[in-house]
């Protein structure tokens, strides 16, 4: 690495060591790199996207032996992982020190081989939770209080079946929700109450198969609607009437509630949808960007400023990073890592390190720690190098000399891709299977691809159940499903797996009127993140042609800035070509719906 500072005004073209394309590197992402003193990539965003998200297992449980006990426990990571997986309370404990694996850096051989020994030596514990009350099921999770198999979640309470659910409460089947109540198969909510089937809604309540609505109450089937009440796809009713057609709509039932979808769907196709979704954002770009200044080619994004080609950091505070994945909550001036939060600073190319972790390079799962290079598992260390320890003059001589010897002496993973100092962790180094990690939803491979590269598949045991009845044989009304049948085992009508109704969950259901579900818990998360769109973004035209949309579907109900003329303005959107949404640019859609 070069040490003096350089000022890049033109872009840099590079063709992707991954994926062979050509991408662009502009003078600010080259301050960037100078900044935090890293060369610049050799893979492209995406495939940067694509190496991280692949070490993040969000969802999936495996029953493993506890490497200290020897008895079963439940861990995020597979036994085909080939770490030593230990309980959190075990980890946490004073019974072992991960030091007592340091080893001293080996000039002969590549860094990342030597890593890599290491990590597969050092206990891991089984999965990541804080603070948690009476949620033995959850986890990805922190400070959750009487919830059930909710995951990548933060602060809420009396939860069931959810991911990424921020600061909720009695909310069952959800995605990316925020400061919500009471919510039924959602998606990118906040400060919603008593919302089902809604999506990218905001500061509503008591809606029915909503969309990228703000500020409305009493609303079923509508879309782009702002401080509105009492309508039924779009159209205005009183009070007496939308509750008179509401009650017709039967949707304590399962009949009711599947011609409901079909009839809100067909509607939400005749409606423009905005470029960016998201709200309150300066100078960003990307999906799910939210309440962001300077924000750009990113995903899924909350309350930060200043940071590019970002996903998932939905907890506030966030700024000055590039390629940062999982979790947030005051991360500043990082690069390349996944799953460090909680005041996470100045931390590079590094995995699951939390909480107040800074000047870490290459690190897994460091605790509350600074300043190491290339360790594993160590609890608040400091100038530490494979988990030994020096002292600072000899931890700021020899890690120079470890980045040098990155580049004349790289890893080269069994594809033949180069990994000199700067790379984040080649694939093939994750713990688990790639189809259950978050890079199979944006980067789907087949079996067969996956086994080619190298890249492990691990399939979810298949629990013996005898099924006592079939989901279609399930009462209609949820008035008719008494408690006798929760003793019941489901076969769910899609994946034909068992699932069981269980008593909170049905205490919920009664409550707000819902009908027992014919899908097991993950069928209806597939179902529900299918409408989410993907990290990649795409250059498209305003689909306004004047008087309407170019698909002549939409008609406009004002007159726009470039009247009968197409507006032509040209932007980044998540929305491929192929999808049948009519994507319009924020001016044309603000003028139809503000």
């Amino acid at each position: 690495m070069q040490s003096e500072t350089k000022t890049h005004s033109t872009n840099s073209v590079q063709a992707c060591q991954n994926c062979k394309k050509d991408f662009l590197i502009e003078p600010e992402d080259f301050n960037f790199y100078e900044k935090i003193k890293v060369p610049p990539p050799t893979f492209c965003p995406e495939c940067r996207a694509q190496r991280r998200l692949a070490f993040r297992n969000e969802r999936k449980l495996f029953k493993v032996k506890d490497a200290f006990t020897g008895q079963d426990i439940f861990s995020t990571y597979p036994k085909e992982s080939g770490r030593k997986i230990i309980t959190r309370e075990a980890w946490f404990g004073d019974d072992w020190d991960a030091m007592e694996y340091g080893q001293d850096y080996d000039f002969s051989r590549p860094f990342f081989e030597q890593l890599r020994e290491l990590e597969n030596k050092v206990p891991m514990y089984n999965f990541n939770v804080i603070r948690m009350v009476n949620s033995p099921y959850a986890f990805n999770a922190t400070e959750l209080k009487n919830s059930y198999l909710v995951v990548n979640a933060s602060y809420s309470e009396d939860c069931m079946y959810g991911n990424a659910v921020d600061h909720c409460k009695d909310c069952v089947d959800n995605s990316h929700i925020q400061d919500s109540e009471r919510c039924y198969e959602c998606f990118w909510l906040s400060k919603c109450y008593q919302c089902y089937f809604t999506q990218r809604t905001h500061d509503s309540r008591n809606l029915w198969f909503c969309r990228g609505c703000v500020g409305c109450n009493d609303c079923f089937g509508c879309a782009n609607l702002i401080n509105a009440s009492y309508c039924i796809f779009n159209k205005k009713h009183t009070k007496e009437e939308y509750e008179k057609k509401i009650a017709q709509m039967s949707l304590d039932t399962v009949s009711g509630i599947e011609k409901a979808r079909a009839q809100a769907r067909e509607f939400w196709d005749t409606q423009p949808v905005k470029n960016i979704q998201g709200v309150k954002n300066v100078n960003s770009t990307g999906s799910y960007v939210t309440n962001c200044r300077n924000v750009n080619d990113s995903y899924l994004i909350r309350e930060s400023e200043n940071m590019r080609f970002c996903q998932y950091l939905q907890l506030p505070g966030n700024k000055d990073n590039y390629d940062v994945s999982v979790w947030g909550n005051d991360t500043e001036l990082c690069y390349e890592t996944l799953e460090c939060g909680d005041q996470s600073y100045n931390n590079k190319l590094t995995r699951n390190c939390w909480p107040a972790c800074s000047n870490l390079e290459y690190c897994v799962h460091l605790f509350s720690s600074t300043d190491c290079f290339g360790c594993v598992g160590l609890k608040k260390k400091q100038y530490c190098i494979l988990n030994k320890q020096y002292t600072k003059e000899e931890y700021e001589a020899l890690v120079p000399k470890i980045k040098r010897h990155m580049d004349e002496m790289p890893y080269t993973d069994s594809q033949g891709l180069v990994y000199k100092y700067g790379e984040f962790f080649p694939i093939e180094f994750s713990p688990f299977g790639y189809n259950n990690t978050i890079a199979m939803q944006h980067f789907p491979i087949s079996k067969e691809k996956v086994e080619t590269k190298n890249y492990g598949w691990v399939e979810t045991e298949r629990g013996e159940y005898k099924i006592t009845k079939k989901a279609g044989e399930l009462p209609e009304s949820i008035e008719d499903f008494e408690v006798e049948m929760l003793k019941e085992v489901i076969e769910c009508e899609n994946c034909k797996k068992a699932y069981r109704i269980l008593e909170n969950e049905l205490i919920f259901y009664k409550k707000e009127k819902l009908p027992i579900p014919r899908l097991c818990n993950e069928c209806r998360h597939e179902r529900r993140i299918s409408d989410r769109l993907k990290l990649f973004l795409y250059e498209r035209t305003c689909m306004c042609a004047g008087t309407a949309d170019q698909t002549n579907i939409y008609k406009n109900t004002i007159s726009h800035i470039h009247k009968d003329s197409p507006c032509g303005e040209v932007f980044k959107t998540g929305y491929a070509p192929d999808r049948p949404e009519i994507v319009y640019c924020e001016k044309c859609y603000q003028q139809e719906v503000y």
